[in-house]
């Protein structure tokens, strides 16, 4: 065997361990050039008197400065970006931790009233209290019994 055939038989196993190693990060998520972000967990909740509608949504790891809130109607809006991590030199074996551009649309079960709206952050987690608006008042009509015309007077 000469020495050129060893090398080009390594050369080939080395490319069909990036097609395979490549493909394999890509699914977990390590190829973040192609990613499209993320969205972050939340839960929702009804509560209070008066009642409120609270959403708390995981953003750990992100700086509060790098979030945005907008209500919608019944859509609240959260968004920003997590930070890439410092990735030279480095070669993961586990990636879980996502990063990049986040935007999560949360679509309430209630109208709110979006100008009393307040948000905290703590430990990682976004908290916003949104007050429910009040139902609009239905005003009832009543009906009178028309009057009977002359015509239908003379009939009887």
């Amino acid at each position: 065997m000469r020495d050129d055939d060893l090398f080009a038989n390594f050369e080939r196993m080395r490319r069909q361990l990036d097609e395979l190693f490549g493909h394999s990060w890509e699914r977990v998520g390590v190829a973040s050039s192609k990613r499209r972000g993320f969205s972050p967990k939340v839960d929702v909740y009804y509560c209070g008197d008066p009642p409120k509608a609270i959403v708390t949504a995981d953003l750990s790891g992100i700086a509060i400065e790098d979030v945005a809130l907008e209500i919608q109607g019944r859509r609240l809006v959260i968004g920003g970006e997590r930070a890439q991590g410092e990735e030279t030199n480095r070669l993961y074996q586990q990636i879980e931790i996502e990063q990049g551009r986040f935007r999560r649309v949360i679509e309430l079960g209630a109208d709110v009233v979006a100008d009393a709206a307040s948000a905290t952050y703590e430990d990682g987690l976004l908290r916003i209290e949104l007050p429910l608006a009040e139902p609009e008042k239905i005003s009832l009509t009543p009906v009178k019994k028309a009057a009977r015309s002359s015509a239908e007077k003379a009939d009887k």
